[in-house]
């Protein structure tokens, strides 16, 4: 997905880096500010998988 502030991108990361849950998102649920802030918020995460977890 792509970021348009990363400014606000920053601000999810910073939250995330402190311990706050992605609940502390400040930004309107569905906005682009908010999909920002998660992107950033989940920065280094490893993308889910559409098929769930493998099993081996």
């Amino acid at each position: 997905m792509a970021v348009v502030s990363s400014k606000i991108f920053e601000e999810g990361r910073a939250a995330k880096a402190t311990g706050q849950p992605d609940s502390a998102n400040p930004y309107e649920a569905g906005s682009q500010e908010s999909l920002d802030w998660l992107e950033g918020y989940t920065a280094g995460e490893p993308e889910p998988s559409a098929a769930g977890p493998s099993e081996n």
